[in-house]
């Protein structure tokens, strides 16, 4: 199969990333003020409860799909009977846990109560299973994913004002939510026959995907718990006003996190597909790039949103949301953190065939969050559970990086930390004073950006930095294609 350009990977992933961003931004803002934080809480938590579910019907294929069709892909035949492996324990697991969700609706009053909301959100499971987005990942097929993502997004943006318009409609944004989210999937079953064939091939062997399927879903158990279980911990010991402030903290911090990790995501199946080829030297180059990339985009977003936090929460969520606050400054830090073990553990662990050191990793912060959230959230509540996340991520982070010292010592050392610091310094000292400046949340945030990343980037560009020379001449060769084909 001919490869995919890397650098179109990279702009549709950003795009991708664009979406996931603009969406919640233009949608959440006017749904928090509607449902306010007991309506958004309570989809919060039913959201994440169902990850849960969701996490063992998926065991870890998401992830091991992603290398073991990357390692396959040029042979059709093998990849159709992968997938097809894949698929089968997929659906079977779906169907496992569909008892199992409906057995907890029935006996659980807190569930019952809300039963409803939790089967919408349920829709997740089998549509994440049917979607087999680690076939299209592994294939590289980011242009697909894009225009797919962005189209059903936009459906979901106009069906949020135009049916979401009081605070009983929560029933409506939590299914709304899946469909943006999740509803796509049915496309990707649709279209799959394109890559693979829908004929039984036969010869399946499920036993050899049994072993790192184990350890990937080990390690998204750990994911899960530590990323979900702090809302989860929040509604059981709080109420949904604590999980609504630091469901609106959180949202901030994931769509920051998506534009992070969008390198990472694209490079997974193409380092894959370089360790299994023995392209070494290929496969640290893009490794380097991939940290430079993360320390460059995470440190000042880390740094604008813990000055600007205030008017984050506010213009997003609303003045409501002023508990907020506090959560999302604690929790900004792991911006680069969940950066730096995207690259370790997803782009060199998991190629390399060492996904038992980033479930150990996991194991290690899921343990920790537990602990911190058990002694924080009933004394400090959401900014308790913020605390939790952020030594969690930190753990991760120290457990892979020790793990890789010798081989990602260079690759840290090659890193501008200097240039980085004075750049936010500048950015920071140009922007700060709108803070005091009496503007609405919305003008303080965009004069503020402004003002920050252009001073940000544009010393960054005087100092020659190389990946910022190289987007900026990528973008200028592009103009430059643009303005010779309309002269033509």
């Amino acid at each position: 199969m001919k490869q995919k350009s890397l650098k179109l990977n990279i702009i549709m992933n950003m795009l991708l990333t664009m979406s996931s961003f603009i969406f919640p931004l233009i949608t959440f803002p006017y749904v928090s003020r509607i449902l306010l934080p007991e309506g958004t809480g309570k989809v919060s938590f039913a959201t994440s409860l169902i990850s849960y579910f969701s996490m063992f019907a998926q065991l870890g294929i998401p992830t091991y799909g992603i290398r073991a069709c990357a390692k396959v892909r040029d042979n059709r035949e093998e990849l159709t009977r992968t997938v097809q492996e894949l698929l089968i324990i997929n659906l079977i697991m779906s169907v496992v846990l569909y008892i199992v969700f409906f057995g907890a609706i029935l006996l659980v009053p807190r569930l019952h109560n809300e039963r409803n909301l939790y089967v919408i959100v349920s829709c997740t499971i089998i549509l994440t299973s049917i979607g087999m987005e680690w076939l299209y990942k592994a294939l590289e097929q980011y242009t697909y994913i894009t225009l797919r993502s962005v189209l059903f997004k936009f459906i979901a943006l106009i069906m949020m004002f135009l049916l979401i318009h009081k605070k009983s409609d929560y029933l409506l944004y939590g299914g709304i939510s899946i469909f943006a989210a999740s509803a796509s999937n049915i496309f990707n079953f649709i279209n799959v026959h394109r890559f693979i064939d829908l004929r039984p091939v036969g010869n399946y062997n499920f036993k050899r995907h049994l072993k790192p399927i184990i350890t990937f879903f080990a390690m998204a158990c750990a994911t899960t718990i530590y990323t979900n279980l702090d809302t989860v911990m929040l509604g059981f010991m709080k109420t949904n006003v604590d999980v609504g402030y630091y469901n609106a903290a959180v949202k901030i911090k994931n769509i920051l996190v998506s534009v992070v990790t969008s390198l990472g995501a694209v490079l997974l199946p193409r380092a894959t597909y370089y360790v299994e080829h023995n392209l070494i030297g290929d496969f640290w180059r893009i490794t380097r790039k991939a940290l430079n990339f993360v320390a460059l985009i995470a440190t000042p977003l880390m740094i604008y949103f813990i000055l600007f936090a205030k008017e984050g929460i506010y213009f997003l969520s609303g003045s409501a949301y002023a508990g907020a606050v506090f959560p999302m400054q604690i929790i900004m830090p792991t911006l680069l953190f969940i950066g730096i073990t995207n690259v370790l553990g997803i782009q060199i662990l998991v190629p390399i065939g060492k996904e038992n050191v980033v479930l150990f990793s996991e194991i290690a912060g899921a343990v920790t969050d537990l602990i911190i959230n058990l002694i924080l959230i009933p004394r400090f509540s959401s900014a308790g559970a913020a605390i939790g996340t952020l030594v969690a991520e930190l753990v991760v982070l120290l457990v892979q990086y020790f793990s890789l010292y010798k081989n990602v010592n260079k690759a840290f050392k090659n890193i501008h930390y200097m240039r980085i610091i004075v750049a936010i310094i500048l950015g920071t000292v140009c922007s700060v004073w709108l803070k005091n400046a009496n503007l609405n949340s919305f003008f303080t945030l965009v004069l503020s950006s402004v003002l920050f990343w252009g001073v940000y980037c544009g010393y960054l560009f005087m100092r020659k930095e190389s990946m910022v020379t190289e987007i900026w001449n990528m973008l200028t060769s592009k103009v430059k294609v643009i303005k010779k084909t309309d002269a033509k």
